[in-house]
C-alpha cells in the first residue's frame, strides 16, 4: 500500500497544485506570444511564488502532525519517479492525440507537440506555466524530503553541504517563480509546443533528475568540507545566478522597453527597419550567455554537496551541457532564417555563441 501511495503521490500533488493554481489570487499580465494565427498577445495569470509557499505549508503541516515522516519522497523516491513518468506519458498521449497533425511524422508531432499554446478558462490556467510551476514545486518538495533524510541518517553529524546544495536548489525554485513573468519572454513560451518533450519533461525529468545531486549524495558519508570549499560552491553558484538571471532580465525590458536603461547599461542594438537586435550589456558577450549561467548554477549545485568525485551528481551539468550546445546551433540556424542580413551583422558585433572569449 506504501508503495502505491508513493507511485501516486506526484499525480496527487500535480493535482493540488493545479486546484490552487485555479483558485489562489494571481495579477493578470500580457505576455510576449501570440495567440495562434493572430496578432493577439496571450494573457496569463501568474500566482506561481503563492502556490509554492500555499504546498511546502501544507506539506510541513502533514509531517509536522506525523501523518508522513519527512524523507517520505526520499524512501519512496523510485515510486513517485515511476508515477511521474506514466502520468507524464499519459499527459503526452492526451494533449497531442486528439488534435491536427502538425507534421507527417507522428513520434516528431508526439515528442514536439501539437498545441502552441493551450489555455483554460481564457488564460487562468496556461499549460506551459503549469507544467513548469508543478516541475519546480515537485522538485522542492524532493529537496526538502532529501535533505530531511540526511538529517534523520546523521542528525548532528550531518553535513553542511548537503544542506548548501538544498538551500541553492531551493534559491533556483524560489527565483524562477519570483521571477515568472520574465520567463514569459523565453524561447519556450512563445516558440515551443506541448508534448511529450515539454509535458514528460517538466512532469517526471525536472522534479527528479534535477534533485540528483542530492538524490546521489544524502546517504552517503558527510563530506565535512571547509568553509573555504563551500563557499567557493556558493560563489560558482551565484556567478551563474547573476549571468542567468541578469541576461533574461535585460532582454525582458529590452522587449519591454527598448530604450529603458538596465543596471546602468544603455541598450544598443541594431535593426534592419522591421527588426531588432540587442548587441550589448550581457547579450554583447555572447548569443546565448544565459545558458553559460545556466550551466554554472548546476555546477555549483553539485559542488555544494561535497561529493566531487562521486560521478552521478555531475549528469546535472552534463545535461546541461548536452541539451544547450545543440540548442544554440539550432537557435542559430532559426535566428539566421528568422533576420536573414540582419543576422549576418549581428554574427559580426557577437562572436561568441556561449563562453565569451572561449566559445
Amino acid at each position: 500500500m506504501d508503495k502505491l501511495a508513493g507511485f501516486l503521490a506526484p499525480i496527487l500533488i500535480y493535482a493540488f497544485i493545479f486546484l490552487l493554481n485555479a483558485a489562489v489570487p494571481g495579477r493578470w499580465v500580457t505576455g510576449y506570444a501570440t495567440r495562434t494565427g493572430t496578432d493577439e498577445k496571450l494573457r496569463y495569470r501568474l500566482n506561481g511564488i503563492q502556490v509554492l509557499f500555499i504546498t511546502v505549508a501544507c506539506w510541513a503541516v502533514v509531517c509536522y502532525m506525523g501523518w508522513l515522516p519527512w524523507d517520505w519522497l526520499y524512501t519512496y523516491r523510485w515510486e513517485g519517479l515511476a508515477g511521474a513518468i506514466s502520468f507524464g506519458l499519459v499527459f503526452a498521449a492526451a494533449i497531442v492525440v486528439p488534435h491536427p497533425a502538425v507534421k507527417n511524422n507522428f513520434l516528431a508531432d508526439f515528442y514536439l507537440g501539437r498545441l502552441e499554446n493551450p489555455q483554460l478558462w481564457g488564460g487562468r490556467i496556461d499549460a506551459k506555466m503549469w507544467l513548469y510551476l508543478i516541475g519546480a514545486i515537485m522538485l522542492e518538495l524532493n529537496v526538502l524530503s532529501f535533505a530531511a533524510h540526511h538529517y534523520l541518517l546523521y542528525g548532528a553529524e550531518a553535513s553542511t553541504g548537503i544542506y548548501l546544495c538544498a538551500g541553492l536548489l531551493t534559491y533556483f525554485v524560489v527565483d524562477y517563480l519570483t521571477f515568472e513573468e520574465v520567463h514569459l519572454y523565453t524561447y519556450d513560451l512563445f516558440a515551443e509546443r506541448v508534448g511529450f518533450k515539454l509535458g514528460w519533461g517538466c512532469i517526471a525529468f525536472y522534479p527528479y533528475f534535477y534533485a540528483i545531486p542530492l538524490w546521489a549524495t544524502v546517504s552517503l558519508p558527510p563530506a565535512h568540507s571547509s568553509v573555504a570549499y563551500l563557499v567557493f560552491a556558493a560563489f560558482i553558484f551565484f556567478s551563474g545566478w547573476s549571468i542567468s538571471r541578469g541576461a533574461n532580465l535585460q532582454k525582458y525590458h529590452f522587449k519591454r522597453d527598448p530604450r529603458k536603461v538596465f543596471l546602468g547599461i544603455s541598450p544598443e542594438s541594431i535593426t534592419d527597419g522591421r527588426r531588432t537586435l540587442l548587441v550589448n550589456g550581457f547579450w554583447g558577450l555572447s548569443r546565448h550567455i544565459n545558458y553559460l549561467g545556466e550551466i554554472l548554477m548546476a555546477t555549483g549545485i553539485v559542488l555544494a554537496a561535497g561529493h566531487p568525485l562521486c560521478i552521478w551528481p555531475w549528469l546535472y551539468p552534463l545535461y546541461y551541457v548536452v541539451l544547450l550546445f545543440p540548442r544554440q546551433i539550432d537557435d542559430d540556424k532559426r535566428c539566421a532564417a528568422k533576420y536573414g542580413p540582419l543576422w549576418e551583422q549581428y554574427l559580426k558585433r557577437v562572436r561568441y555563441r556561449i563562453i565569451p572569449y572561449i566559445y
